[in-house]
């Protein structure tokens, strides 16, 4: 038995051909890729995306302990429920394979891996929570680059820069699938460890500002708010499915992914560090943390590459709705590249207006934490797994069996039930309300649609006095009548007369 299933996983492992001419290899060698490097800039670069600049601000509600426990667990939490995801796609794909399914032609989404393995129901609930998430994910990149440009250029409000990289980040539809983000990707993860070790390096060269204080965390709400921001942080995969899918060799995937969030770890807990203990309770009021820090050509440069960055991250978030959407219309198979990109350009319209609706950059990520996060990439894997394997000859013939060191399937269990209590309790429901009671009061205090949020109240100029009147512009006849109307004032004695 045993050996069967190594044979039935090894005949989903066939690679790709060799290349034949000069125009394949350069193909090949920047645009189609799917080997465990390509998986590994995939999921570095998409998993620190523009959280990196919210995490000092996230720290500010924590505080500095909490903040760097928080990366820690989160760390661990992700890196599980990557492996959960990992071992479900193999588990259906295997199962699909021996029944002669070919997936030459079609991109397999979360959605279907339930859909194969428990039923229409789970993949409902997986789709709806998955589009979702991935619907807002893509909304907070329009929203960073609006603020990230506005610190460069502020002659246009960020309002007016979120409909222009809106039609930028459009351009996405024709990226066909994550085969093709071998240079993206690979630019992508350069780009954000710049902008973390920028961040890092200028904060420490800053110095404390005068007067700082490190007061947090100081309430409830903000407290669970910058938790769930950091729940955020280590959720970046809800694209498992389709970068695992996209490799040569899926299998490796796991080892891939936690040595990717590993390395994720040495650019977000240095320079969230670092930017929280030089500015301190000051990032309460600046989500992003390029406002702090003063301009320089340095800050320039990371700034116009977290734009780029975005520009990528956007596509990574966008590229499996436009899946979905096209095995909705019945375009997913068509190999007309540019009827495939004019069929998704449908799927940006809703993001670009959702990102104008609500502009709150840093907030919105702890939201969408809460509510969507908690469950795309927590709880529904955590249970799916259980549910999947919960009969002894699911088990027994499972393509992978839990390893060893975590007490293979009943210590697999109890990580899954605690993974579905913690999250249910602390990122849904105490993250939820405080993000939430946060979100509502950005509304109230800024207003949906709001033109520039968080953006420095503009610089009036000083009142200029009256002019003086020159002294002979008075004509004599308004002086005399000013005399007279004065002594008609006085009053005289009735006894006086003329004698």
């Amino acid at each position: 038995m045993a050996s069967d299933k190594v044979v039935d996983y090894v005949e989903m492992e066939a690679e790709e051909g060799k290349p034949t001419g000069i125009k394949t290899k350069m193909s090949n060698l920047f645009w189609h890729g799917g080997s465990v490097y390509d998986a590994w800039f995939s999921c570095a670069s998409n998993q620190v995306a523009q959280v990196l600049l919210t995490l000092p601000y996230s720290f500010s509600q924590l505080g500095m302990l909490s903040g760097l426990l928080f990366q820690l667990f989160y760390c661990l939490l992700g890196s599980w429920t990557a492996y959960l995801i990992s071992t479900l796609y193999v588990e259906y794909r295997t199962r699909k394979e021996r029944e002669k399914v070919d997936f030459r032609n079609h991109v397999i989404q979360w959605f279907e891996v339930l859909d194969g393995l428990l039923g229409r129901h789970w993949r409902n609930v997986g789709l709806a929570f998955n589009c979702t998430f991935l619907l807002f994910g893509s909304v907070i990149q329009l929203i960073a680059c609006a603020s990230n440009i506005y610190y460069i250029n502020d002659n246009l409000d960020k309002r007016t820069w979120t409909y222009i990289f809106g039609a930028c980040c459009a351009t996405t539809v024709f990226i066909p699938s994550f085969h093709n983000y071998r240079i993206w990707s690979f630019l992508g993860l350069l780009m954000t460890t710049y902008t973390a070790w920028y961040l890092t390096v200028a904060s420490l060269l800053h110095g404390q500002v005068e007067g700082v204080k490190h007061s947090g965390p100081t309430k409830m709400v903000l407290y669970f708010t910058g938790a769930t921001n950091i729940l955020y942080t280590f959720g970046g995969h809800a694209v498992t499915v389709e970068i695992m899918h996209a490799m040569w060799k899926p299998q490796k995937f796991k080892a891939i992914y936690l040595l990717a969030t590993l390395y994720v770890l040495t650019l977000t807990l240095p320079s969230a560090s670092a930017v929280y203990w030089a500015f301190g309770d000051m990032l309460l009021n600046h989500a992003n943390a390029f406002s702090l820090l003063p301009r320089s050509p340095f800050r320039d440069m990371a700034v116009i590459l977290m734009l780029i960055h975005q520009f990528i991250t956007f596509g990574f978030a966008c590229t499996p709705l436009y899946f979905v959407w096209e095995k909705a219309i019945g375009m997913h198979e068509c190999k007309s590249l540019c009827k495939r990109a004019a069929a998704r350009l449908p799927v940006v319209i809703p993001i670009w207006f959702l990102a104008i609706i609500f502009p709150f950059f840093g907030p919105i990520n702890s939201t969408v934490g809460s509510l969507l996060v908690s469950f795309t990439v927590y709880i529904i894997p955590a249970l799916a797994h259980i549910f999947t394997f919960k009969s002894s000859a699911a088990r027994e013939n499972a393509v992978e069996q839990p390893p060893k060191f975590v007490g293979r399937w009943i210590g697999a269990y109890t990580i899954n039930m605690f993974v579905v209590g913690w999250v249910l309790v602390v990122g849904f429901g105490f993250g939820g309300w405080a993000s939430l009671t946060n979100f509502i009061h950005q509304i109230d205090t800024f207003g949906l649609f709001t033109k520039c949020y968080q953006c420095p109240p503009p610089t009036l100029p000083p009142p200029t006095p009256p002019p003086r009147p020159p002294l002979s512009t008075s004509p004599p006849l308004r002086r005399s009548s000013t005399l007279a109307t004065a002594f008609t004032a006085l009053e005289f004695p009735s006894s006086f007369s003329c004698n």
